[in-house]
C-alpha cells in the first residue's frame, strides 16, 4: 500500500481527493494548517497540522512516514488577492513549493502531482485549450501556477524529479453522499454563490457582463466535477508509477456552459427561482474557457463520470442542504 502525503487535504478538492486515494487502496497523510481547509473534511487518513513554509514539520512527516509520493493542493487561489497582495502568493506558492521540493528530494520521494490551473494559459488564443497554448497567465495566481510547473521542468531534468501537473479548469460539484464540498470564505465560485440565492442566503447573482461573443451574451466556462478531478489524479500518480515521463495534462470536459444556463440548470434543480442583476465585465474574463482534454483521455485513460451540469449542481445542492462546515 502506498503512502500518499496530500498537502491541503483538508481543502475541497484535496479533501475528495482524500477519499478517493482510501477508496482505491492508498494510505492517504493530510498536511494542512487549516487556513483555508477544514478539519471535517479530512476525513481519511493520518492527519498533520502543519504549514509548508514550516520545513521542520516537514522533515519530522517525512521522518515519520514512508512517502512514496506528494500530491500537492496547498496554496493559495483567489485570483483578486493575489492582485491586491502578490508577495503573498509568491511566498505561499511558489516559496512553499520550493521547500517541500527541498524536503522531499533529502528523503528521497519521488513522484509528484501538482494541482495547477488554466490559468496558465492566460487569455486564449483558441478555444477548446489544449495543452500546447502559449503560456501568458494575467495575474499573480496564474504566474505561480506557471512558475512551479516552470521550476518542475527543470528539476526533473536536474534531478530526475518526475511529476504530472493537472491543469483545472472550473472544478465544482460535491461528494456523492452530500457530506464534504465547497466551502469558501469568502465564497467566490459561480455555483456555491448561485446555490446561495437558492437557500435564501443571498438576495441575487451577479452577473459579471451579458455582452459577450457567447450564446447568450454571458460567459462560458467549462465545468468540471471534483470527483472526476479526483480520479484523474489516482490515474497521474499510477502513470508515475509505471515509470512513464513527467507530463501535464489539462482536465475539463470539452463542453462549456454560460452563466445563465448555470442559473438555469440551479433553478431546475433546486424548484427555486435565483435572482439575478446585471453589472459591467470583469476585468481579465475571457469571454469562454474550454478544455480540450483528449490528452489526458488518451494518455491518462481519464474520462468524465460526473461533469454534465445536471449531476454538479445535484451533487452541490445536496452538500450545500447537508453542510456542517
Amino acid at each position: 500500500m502506498d503512502t500518499i502525503l496530500v498537502t491541503g487535504g483538508a481543502g475541497y478538492i484535496g479533501s475528495h481527493v482524500v477519499r478517493e486515494l482510501a477508496r482505491s487502496g492508498y494510505h492517504p497523510v493530510i498536511l494542512d494548517h487549516l487556513g483555508e481547509g477544514h478539519r471535517e473534511a479530512a476525513g481519511a487518513g493520518d492527519f498533520v497540522l502543519g504549514n509548508l513554509s514550516d520545513e521542520s514539520v516537514l522533515n519530522s512527516l517525512f521522518s515519520q512516514q514512508a512517502v512514496d509520493g506528494v500530491m500537492h493542493f496547498s496554496s493559495r487561489c483567489y485570483v483578486g488577492e493575489s492582485v491586491e497582495n502578490p508577495q503573498l502568493y509568491y511566498e505561499e506558492n511558489v516559496l512553499g513549493a520550493l521547500t517541500l521540493f527541498r524536503v522531499m528530494r533529502r528523503h528521497g520521494v519521488r513522484r509528484f502531482i501538482f494541482s495547477s490551473s488554466c490559468a496558465v494559459y492566460g487569455y486564449p488564443q483558441y478555444t477548446p485549450i489544449d495543452e500546447g497554448h502559449p503560456w501568458n497567465p494575467i495575474n499573480p495566481y496564474g504566474e505561480t501556477k506557471y512558475f512551479v510547473e516552470r521550476i518542475l521542468r527543470e528539476y526533473d531534468r536536474a534531478y530526475d524529479f518526475p511529476f504530472v501537473a493537472l491543469r483545472y479548469f472550473n472544478a465544482a460539484g460535491a461528494s456523492l453522499d452530500g457530506k464534504i464540498g465547497e466551502s469558501h470564505d469568502p465564497e467566490s465560485h459561480l455555483i456555491p454563490l448561485i446555490l446561495q440565492v437558492a437557500k435564501g442566503e443571498a438576495a441575487e447573482i451577479t452577473v459579471f457582463g451579458d455582452d459577450y461573443p457567447t450564446r447568450d451574451g454571458t460567459c462560458v466556462r467549462d465545468f468540471v466535477h471534483v470527483l472526476d478531478l479526483a480520479a484523474a489524479h489516482i490515474a497521474a500518480y499510477e502513470w508515475l508509477k509505471q515509470g512513464k515521463a513527467s507530463d501535464s495534462f489539462n482536465l475539463g470536459t470539452g463542453s462549456g456552459y454560460t452563466v445563465r444556463e448555470v442559473v438555469s440548470a440551479a433553478e431546475r434543480v433546486t424548484g427555486r427561482r435565483v435572482a439575478s442583476r446585471v453589472a459591467g465585465r470583469r476585468s481579465g474574463d475571457p469571454p469562454e474557457l474550454v478544455a480540450d482534454s483528449s490528452k489526458a483521455s488518451s494518455l491518462l485513460g481519464w474520462t468524465p463520470r460526473y461533469s454534465d451540469l445536471e449531476t454538479i449542481v445535484e451533487t452541490a445542492w445536496s452538500w450545500e442542504q447537508k453542510r456542517t462546515y
